[in-house]
């Protein structure tokens, strides 16, 4: 068995030991045995956010395979859905709308587990998961206990949390989101959305709608699973910019001022205007024919392909905009 059967990449060598934790229970003892032992981790969900050297790893990883949730509901407070963390995201965005909760509507199709949600804080179209959690149980493995982290002590930042600030020390065990419900989204924010749906920037349309159209969109990228498509999703974050930075960029660039004064620009824009196309190849590796950000395995590849065709699109940006792209996947024995 090789980890490549376990990433949205298809990459990644044997591990030296594969794990699968079914329940919490498992789970938990998986990872002391493990780090009693003296052994390395690598704790894993949807290998949607991962690129594994080819030379595999060489410890033990553990599978969350947990599943269960439960939700209670009340016309002040919305629904409390706790959530194990094996569980599949776009099954539980789906299963919210189905139970008449909103909220997560702009969040469908991103592939992965409840747990990897909020180490990445996922975003898409305006909206990031940060916004609806009301609590992450994880187990610290460094005290050996149980932790709860309410949504206001998670670190949350653009793509980022205290979990992937420290990740080797907290595992997600479940999450408790805290849904409104109702039939309405949350705000239309993002243009190509609201362009899609035929609304105005700022105004909310039916959740059953915005999901078919998020899926829509993002099948159009490739993003999605059902796809065939080997890849990562998104490998690069959109570059946080100072306001100045931002200022130095051509007029006709992406600007999204934050609320910190600093400017977002699109990694994507920044890509096609340093000149690499869709469908540039390095050896197995290629951009996606369908979106430049999304970086695929054409069948062939070796991991050091991807970073190789990766590295030479860092480098084009930084001559052409002085700009730093920073991987959004996370990197394992490279």
């Amino acid at each position: 068995m090789t980890l490549s059967e376990y990433t949205t990449l298809r990459l990644g060598g044997p591990a030296k030991n594969f794990v699968h934790a079914t329940t919490e229970a498992e789970l938990i003892a998986a990872i002391n045995e493990a780090d009693n032992a003296g052994e390395k981790v690598l704790i894993l969900g949807g290998g949607s956010n991962l690129l594994i050297a080819d030379a595999g790893f060489d410890g033990t990883v553990i599978r969350v395979e947990t599943s269960g949730n439960s939700f209670e509901f009340d016309a002040c407070s919305g629904g409390m859905l706790q959530v194990s963390a094996g569980e599949d995201w776009d099954a539980f965005v789906q299963f919210t709308l189905e139970k008449g909760f909103a909220n997560l509507e702009t969040l469908s199709g991103i592939p992965g587990t409840v747990g990897g949600a909020p180490i990445q804080n996922i975003g898409a179209y305006g909206h990031e998961v940060s916004e609806v959690i009301a609590r992450v149980r994880t187990y610290d493995r460094e005290v050996k206990a149980i932790k709860t982290f309410t949504g206001n002590e998670c670190g949350f930042g653009y793509r980022t949390s205290n979990f992937k600030k420290n990740p080797d020390r907290y595992v997600i065990l479940d999450v408790t989101f805290q849904l409104r419900k109702g039939e309405e989204s949350l705000p239309i924010q993002y243009k190509e959305l609201a362009d899609a749906l035929g609304v105005e920037i700022g105004t909310r349309a039916n959740i059953a709608k915005v999901r078919e159209t998020v899926l829509a969109l993002r099948a159009k990228k490739g993003m999605l699973i059902e796809s065939g498509i080997a890849s990562a999703g998104s490998f690069f974050t959109n570059p946080i910019l100072s306001a100045e930075a931002a200022a130095a960029l051509p007029a006709d660039a992406p600007r999204w001022p934050q609320p910190d004064g600093m400017v977002k620009t699109s990694a994507a824009w920044l890509i096609e205007h340093a000149g690499i196309t869709k469908g540039t190849a390095h050896g197995g590796a290629k951009v996606s024919d369908l979106h430049v950000l999304a970086l695929t395995n054409a069948g062939t590849a070796a991991t050091e392909e991807i970073v190789e065709l990766a590295r030479s699109i860092q480098e084009k940006v930084l001559a052409q905009f002085s700009v730093k792209l920073e991987p959004e996947v996370r990197f394992v024995g490279l």
